[in-house]
């Protein structure tokens, strides 16, 4: 049997996300669009981030039922993994947006136009 390190596991994450990062900072748009489509995607980088917080609450909210952990840590656990829930069903709308970015432009004469930046939340 193979010996688990999860520890190992946790700076392996941690090293592939910097490095996809980085990736993402000087890749072309078209690339760029396809990779956030798939962080973003149903069982992507951001959904399952957003299990980890979720077992980690479930983890802290058992520790502190037995005094190992002060509550709070619970409760801020469980509100990260809440944030994030809500953060990726906001961005889910735009995954098709950013997979029609990743496809090549489909050459129709008219340019593109490009729309106002207005931040908009719809919590």
């Amino acid at each position: 049997m193979t010996s688990y390190d999860p520890l190992a596991l946790v700076r392996q994450i941690t090293q592939e996300i910097s490095r996809l990062t980085a990736h993402l900072a000087s890749a072309e748009p078209a690339d760029a669009a396809q990779v956030l489509a798939h962080v973003l995607a149903p069982e992507g980088i951001l959904d399952r981030v957003t299990g980890l917080m979720a077992a980690g609450s479930r983890f802290a909210q058992d520790r502190a039922t037995v005094g190992a952990l002060p509550a709070e840590v619970w409760l801020a656990l469980g509100r990260t993994s809440n944030e994030l829930d809500a953060v990726s069903s906001d961005l889910a709308e735009h995954t098709e947006d950013l997979r029609r970015l990743a496809r090549p432009p489909v050459v129709t004469g008219i340019p593109p136009v490009a729309s106002p930046l207005v931040a908009r939340r719809h919590r």
